[in-house]
């Protein structure tokens, strides 16, 4: 099992940035795949983007590269999400998951094996 916390959401205007972040529990935090997804309201939940093991490959969806950055601390079990440039339509619960195996670039949430709870982050035009 591994238990995911996220944390560093809030209220920014829009062309501000924020940083989640994704504490990592239980079993070895580094043989998991870490990914962001977002949802929201009334959307269906999309891929943001997702980092290998090692950190070696990051994958990002067309509407937030350039603007994110997913990064990961295995050390601390802890993966994060940079978002500068923020635009009021990346409004949205976002979560993290982490998913054991060889699959890449993990773009479907049905690769991922476990999720957090979800962190608001709402941008104001």
């Amino acid at each position: 099992q591994v238990q995911l916390v996220e944390s560093g959401g809030g209220l920014v205007q829009a062309g501000g940035s924020l940083r989640l972040s994704c504490a990592a529990s239980g079993r070895t935090f580094s043989s998991y795949a870490m990914g962001w997804f977002r949802q929201a309201p009334g959307k269906e939940r999309e891929f943001v983007a997702a980092i290998t093991w090692s950190g070696g490959s990051t994958y990002y969806a067309d509407s937030v590269k350039g603007r994110f950055t997913i990064s990961r601390d295995n050390a601390k079990n802890t993966v994060y999400l940079q978002m500068n440039s923020l635009k009021p339509e990346d409004t949205a619960v976002y979560y993290c998951a982490a998913g054991f195996g060889s699959s890449w670039p993990r773009v479907n949430g049905l690769e991922y094996d476990y999720w957090g709870q979800g962190t608001q982050v709402t941008v104001s035009s």
